[in-house]
């Protein structure tokens, strides 16, 4: 199956930690793009048995969807290069870039014939990463969890639109059908879901991490950049429980990856999510959820055409 067959035009966000080969397989059975972050692989030896394991078991399956990984690209990550080769070694159809410039992996993407697309959360990385040659953009918007944009997706996919021709993935508070519609009718090609699939059964996340999530509204969720250095969307039931005081946050550090990535406590303590958690009322099956999202994407789409 290409992208362009896709079941939904959704990519399971790759999600730091939380995204593993179940969770790939069992987004891309269902008929949507399955994704994790290279670096939930602890050490390079990890990773390519996770992508023996994910190639073998999609191997042959003419209903399954292209998977992607995402390879984390700032210099402060001292993986990307081995991950990088990785990927090119098993041929991953589509690679994500992030906190950091696709440059150095277009070449070696394009090369065996994958596709390129680019995480950006404003509009002069994604001049920048346009520039590079990649296939996409994803948009990074106001309301996405974890790693968070500031700009709403009515006006950052609006500006790219001016310059960029090419694919759009659209993230940011996208949790349902409707919204999935929505993006299209924006200009969007695709969307990013990550924190609708927290709650999955496949996910990696802690018991009590998803169920916060479906107990979650908007309201609960804190965007702030002292935990990672960078803008994040938090769970405020958790930074309350890591002893963090909201009223008096810590000032934002410096941008270290490879500390950041290390820390596996503070990651597993304080949880991030998506602005969308006030629709999320269960945990399921990723099948579950595909099928639900299919549902009221038709359906909206009956009623709009």
């Amino acid at each position: 199956m290409s992208l362009s067959e896709l079941r939904l035009p959704v990519i399971q966000a790759p999600l730091f930690l939380l995204s593993g080969p179940e969770m790939v397989i069992a987004s891309c059975r269902a008929g949507i793009v399955g994704s994790f972050p290279s670096p939930n692989a602890r050490t390079p030896e990890i990773l390519e048995d996770w992508l023996i394991e994910i190639t073998s078991a999609l191997k042959g399956t003419s209903r399954a969807a292209p998977w992607a990984i995402n390879l984390v690209m700032h210099r402060s990550n001292p993986r990307r290069h081995a991950d990088l080769e990785l990927a090119v070694k098993y041929q991953a159809p589509l690679v994500i870039t992030a906190l950091g410039s696709p440059e150095e992996a277009v070449e070696a993407v394009h090369g065996y014939g994958g596709k390129i697309y680019a995480d950006v959360n404003s509009v002069e990385f994604a001049r920048r990463a346009a520039a590079t040659g990649v296939d996409g953009l994803a948009l990074i918007c106001a309301g996405a969890g974890g790693h968070t944009g500031q700009i709403s997706p009515f006006a950052f996919v609006e500006e790219v639109r001016q310059f960029f021709d090419g694919e759009i993935i659209l993230s940011g508070a996208v949790s349902n059908g409707r919204a999935i519609y929505a993006a299209e009718v924006l200009g969007a090609n695709y969307v990013y879901m990550g924190t609708r699939f927290i709650p999955s059964h496949e996910c990696l996340a802690a018991d009590d991490y998803k169920q916060m999530v479906v107990d979650a509204s908007a309201g609960d969720i804190v965007t702030s950049d002292s935990v990672t250095g960078v803008k994040a969307n938090w769970l405020k039931n958790s930074l309350l429980n890591a002893g963090y005081d909201l009223k008096n946050m810590p000032p934002a550090g410096d941008i270290n990856f490879l500390e950041a990535a290390g820390d596996v406590k503070r990651w597993r303590d304080i949880w991030a999510a998506g602005q969308a958690v006030g629709s999320i009322t269960q945990q399921q099956s990723i099948k579950d959820i595909v099928d639900q999202l299919e549902q009221e994407y038709l359906s909206v789409k009956g009623v709009e055409s």
